[in-house]
């Protein structure tokens, strides 16, 4: 399969996964009482997932280059923890759509920052007019969400 279809593929399925994630966290979060429970719970799934996946696939880790890496390179997982407890305590108050879109939201102004400066190693991509108009559509359609 062609690289680029298959990250397309890839994409629209961990999209729609993540309009999962909120619903199913904010069920555990109810039950354990506490969002950041449940985060820690999914994190606990998610690394035996990995761990499996890793071995299936024979994966090895290149030590060498995981200490060249810069600081900020470790701190995905960070990253990933403020997103699950974000949804599992805002989807009970906000709802699956108005969460996703404002997470969308948030996504894609660090996003034109980050292109804009080729910032932690990304492709240099200027802000334009139109990535602007993009973005402030996103926004207007978290209203219209929100509302509706």
């Amino acid at each position: 399969m062609n690289p680029t279809a298959f990250a397309f593929i890839a994409v629209i399925i961990g999209g729609a996964l993540t309009a999962l994630q909120g619903p199913t966290n904010a069920r555990l979060a109810s039950a354990t009482g506490s969002a950041v429970n449940a985060a820690l719970i999914s994190f606990a799934v998610g690394t035996v997932a990995l761990l499996m996946l890793a071995a299936v696939l024979q994966t090895r880790v290149d030590m060498a280059a995981t200490r060249a890496l810069p600081a900020y390179a470790w701190l995905g997982g960070l990253y990933g923890a403020v997103f699950v407890v974000a949804s599992a305590y805002a989807v009970p108050k906000l709802g699956v759509a108005t969460t996703i879109v404002l997470m969308v939201a948030g996504q894609m102004l660090v996003s034109l920052v980050l292109d804009h400066f080729g910032a932690m190693g990304v492709p240099r991509q200027p802000i334009s007019p139109l990535r602007v108009l993009g973005v402030a559509m996103l926004i207007g359609g978290v209203l219209l969400v929100r509302r509706g």
